[in-house]
């Protein structure tokens, strides 16, 4: 019953460890503490009165969820530096101050959207600099750098130190480690299918908070597997004098060109002969059965001057 209850009013049930909460509580605690001190020995005695309430909210996203896209530092830098742009020229230009307010706030977040840096506490910065007061006013754009900049620089510098300090939490989320090298043994695990279980299992494990509700990572898994199966080479797509790519990038990626085959009703029997034309390994040839080429491939590409192309979309891999 209570489950149910749960689910319908958004109630996170998922089991976030007592020292994931308590650090992120001293992780939020100290960022506001750094800005209190730093600013105010910077700008005097009555600088703590020019910090922003938005940190706060920037504080829960940093430190409560440091892995979210809402989170990293573009998001919070260009997030709160455009919406203080905006803010500023909205309290100059419009006299009105509930006009100025509600165009402040919705093209702070027209414009976070077009650059690419939502952050949600954006908007209260923006709100901030058209009612913040005559002390907010008297600024005009030194807003901008005193608080706004000052203050999210100590928060990225402090989110960044205190998140290193914990393995699970690094910051900004490029710094988490990598996964290995797929295996065969990981390569054939990964092809099982993967249940609802598994997938609430899998969040149950992961010991800090998701921005993302069950129901729309059940949804994410369904389209991309939808979108995979539909990518899927077929054996009978292995056509000879076509040329096919792995899709990988970097070292790893290949094209292969189908130069003969040995038609066989029977799969076993059923092989072709390519040769490398590109890539890793290029001027090698090999026979494979030709559904284990097809697995090999991710689609059929075709040479366009310097680059390899896709055939179904046009999208191609530059052949340098």
């Amino acid at each position: 019953m209570f489950t149910r209850i749960a689910r319908h009013l958004g109630i996170d049930t998922g089991n976030i460890s007592h020292t994931e909460r308590l650090v992120s509580t001293a992780g939020g605690a100290l960022v506001i503490f750094c800005i209190f001190i730093i600013t105010r020995a910077a700008l005097g005695p009555g600088g703590a009165l020019l910090i922003i309430p938005s940190m706060g909210a920037s504080a829960v996203l940093l430190f409560a969820v440091p892995h979210g896209a809402l989170s990293q530092p573009w998001n919070v830098f260009g997030g709160h530096i455009l919406s203080a742009l905006v803010g500023v020229t909205c309290a100059i230009l419009i006299a009105d101050e509930i006009i100025a307010a509600s165009l402040a706030v919705g093209l702070a977040i027209g414009a976070m959207h077009y650059l690419r840096c939502i952050h949600p506490p954006g908007g209260a910065t923006a709100l901030a600099a058209v009612i913040g007061g005559d002390v907010t006013h008297a600024l005009g754009y030194q807003f901008v750098i005193e608080p706004v900049l000052i203050n999210v620089l100590i928060m990225l510098m402090v989110a960044v130190v205190f998140n290193y300090l914990f393995p699970w939490r690094r910051y900004p989320e490029a710094l988490i480690a990598k996964p290995q090298p797929e295996t065969e043994d990981t390569r054939v695990r990964s092809q099982r299918t993967i249940e609802h279980a598994d997938l609430v299992y899998a969040l149950s494990q992961m010991d800090t908070i998701i921005p993302v509700t069950e129901h729309d990572l059940l949804q994410i898994y369904e389209l991309a597997t939808g979108q995979a199966g539909q990518r899927q080479l077929q054996p009978e797509q292995v056509l000879p004098g076509h040329y096919y790519s792995n899709g990988k990038f970097g070292a790893d990626w290949s094209i292969r060109q189908i130069v003969d085959t040995s038609p066989s009703e029977h799969p076993d029997r059923d092989r072709v002969v390519y040769k490398v034309i590109a890539g890793a390994e290029t001027r090698s040839s090999a026979m494979l059965t030709r559904a284990e080429f097809a697995r090999w491939a991710s689609y059929e590409v075709t040479r366009d001057g310097g680059n390899w192309l896709r055939v179904d979309d046009n999208s191609g891999h530059s052949s340098g």
